[in-house]
């Protein structure tokens, strides 16, 4: 995982791909909306995964966290992404992740792999890709 640099202000501000992932990272841990649609452009491409229940494209900041963030946690207790490991190239940012959980209508947790793909640009991520374990996704949300 990265460390916040000391300079909270400095972080708060930096256009650097990782800084910015990172701090969406953080947003959403707090559920802070506001803030996380503040880390996406306003034509963001933001893709869920094939098989996992919020698949799809969505786009602009509100579209992103109304169709993802706000679902998420309408139907799932405690929803985290733990962001573990950063990898940077350029604009490009890999994060390899954790989402632990428990579904509200099974009761059954979730913990499972992710990797996810940022491209970011001005200081603002342009696009988001979701790579995970949709199955063992599926088997929390069956009854």
């Amino acid at each position: 995982m990265i460390e916040i640099p000391r300079d909270v202000a400095g972080f708060a501000e930096s256009a650097a791909p990782a800084d910015v992932v990172r701090r969406q990272y953080l947003a959403s841990a707090r559920g802070d909306l506001a803030a996380l649609r503040s880390t996406l452009a306003d034509d963001v491409e933001w893709t869920e995964m094939a098989g996992f229940p919020l698949a799809g494209t969505y786009r602009t900041p509100k579209g992103v966290t109304a169709n993802v963030m706000e679902r998420l946690a309408a139907e799932w207790e405690n929803w985290t992404a733990h962001d573990d490991l950063y990898v940077v190239d350029g604009e490009n940012v890999v994060v390899l992740a954790r989402y632990t959980a428990v579904h509200k209508a099974t009761g059954r947790p979730l913990a499972v792999r992710v990797a996810h793909h940022f491209v970011v640009r001005g200081g603002r991520i342009v696009r988001f890709e979701q790579f995970t374990d949709t199955a063992l996704v599926r088997d929390a949300t069956t009854p």
